[in-house]
C-alpha cells in the first residue's frame, strides 16, 4: 500500500488491538476514495453478548425504546449496534423458517420445483 520511498512500514506490519490495522497516514489518500460518510467498521461481538443478544431475541424478536437503551447499555454497545444485530437477525429467522418449511413441503411431495 505504501510507496517504498514514503520510509514507513506497509500498513500490515503494525496492528492495533483487535480493532483492525494502523495504516500510515501517507496511505490514506489512497485509501479513501470518494469524500462523504466514512465506512463503517463491522461490529465484532463478543461471544457472551452475542448470547444475551440470542437469549433475548428468543423471548421477543422486536426490542424497541427502554429495552433496546437497557440492553445496549448492560452489553456495552450503542442503540444503533443492537438495533442492526435485531434487523439482521430477524432476516436470517425468516430465511431459517421459510427454509424449514420447504422442507417439510418436499418431504411430504408437496414442494414446488426451484426455479
Amino acid at each position: 500500500l505504501c510507496a517504498p520511498a514514503c520510509g514507513v512500514p506497509p500498513a500490515w506490519a503494525a496492528r492495533l488491538g483487535a480493532t483492525g490495522f494502523l495504516i500510515s497516514e501517507c496511505c490514506l489518500p489512497l485509501l479513501k476514495g470518494k469524500p462523504g460518510k466514512a465506512k463503517r467498521v463491522r461490529t465484532i461481538f463478543s461471544s457472551e453478548q452475542l448470547a444475551r443478544l440470542e437469549q433475548e431475541f428468543a423471548r421477543q424478536q422486536y426490542l424497541v425504546g427502554q429495552e433496546r437503551c437497557l440492553l445496549a447499555s448492560s452489553l456495552h454497545l450503542t442503540e444503533e449496534q443492537v438495533k442492526v444485530w435485531f434487523q439482521n437477525r430477524r432476516i436470517k429467522w425468516r430465511k431459517q423458517s421459510l427454509e424449514q418449511q420447504q422442507a417439510k413441503l418436499a418431504k411430504m411431495g408437496l414442494g414446488t420445483p426451484q426455479t
